[in-house]
């Protein structure tokens, strides 16, 4: 395949015209190890909630009525569920496109009897436009999203004012979204966007420490001994 036919497929997978608006991500075709295929085979009918355009309940798919946390792209799935199993008393719902994290992340949820996690693998914006009911998160995660370094390619970033103004919606008075990121010009428009929203309040004055339910990667451990800065950042709906 040409450089050029990549980069129309590309354009194709970023803009969706029955949306009319570039997605932030581009649909990769990810090699299934047979350990994910397993776990896909096997523990997807119990873990995965199909998209639908319609609401879909927190307290019957987790069989319990608990603190609800949506992950955003959560890759291979080993932050989440170090976080899930940290803290059982909620529930956390992972949003991911790609089917080899979605493998990895289900190999996890067996492996360490998971019971407060659920996963749907379909585009972040449809999920929670049609999905997720008005008022109904604690709290959202969003965890080292693609950079999109190239200044060009700025606009396809998630972190955007109408996607922050529809994740805001979804959450309840007093609950949160954690933002971190690898990249200083993403932190810095991470910052310039959540804090312009004026529905939200940040917890600190700028950045903010990273909380201790955020584990640290073997990545990000790495590129902080090679003097990379990490930022996070919580805001609170008011």
């Amino acid at each position: 395949m040409s450089d050029n036919h990549s980069d129309d497929a590309n354009r194709q997978m970023l803009y969706d015209p029955t949306e009319r608006r570039i997605r932030s991500f581009v649909t990769r075709a990810g090699r299934l190890s047979t350990a994910q295929a397993k776990a896909l085979e096997t523990l997807g009918p119990q873990f995965c909630i199909p998209y639908v355009k319609a609401p879909f309940d927190f307290d019957q798919a987790f069989g319990r009525s608990a603190p609800t946390i949506l992950e955003i792209g959560f890759g291979m799935g080993d932050t989440t569920a170090k976080i899930a199993a940290g803290m059982p008393e909620k529930n956390f719902i992972g949003v991911e496109v790609h089917t080899p994290g979605v493998g990895s992340l289900l190999k996890l949820i067996g492996e360490q009897q998971l019971a407060n996690l659920r996963i749907i693998q379909h585009d972040a914006f449809e999920v929670i436009t049609h999905m997720i009911a008005t008022e109904s998160l604690d709290g959202v995660h969003i965890f080292f999203p693609d950079p999109w370094h190239k200044a060009r390619h700025n606009k396809r970033r998630l972190i955007q004012a109408p996607f922050v103004k529809l994740l805001v919606s979804r959450l309840k008075p007093g609950a949160y979204i954690h933002c971190a990121t690898d990249w200083q010009d993403y932190a810095e428009q991470m910052l310039q966007v959540l804090g312009d929203e004026p529905a939200l309040q940040n917890t600190a004055d700028g950045y903010a420490p990273r909380p201790a339910y955020r584990p640290v990667t073997k990545f990000e451990n790495r590129g902080l001994r090679l003097g990379h800065g990490v930022w996070d950042l919580v805001f609170v709906k008011r």
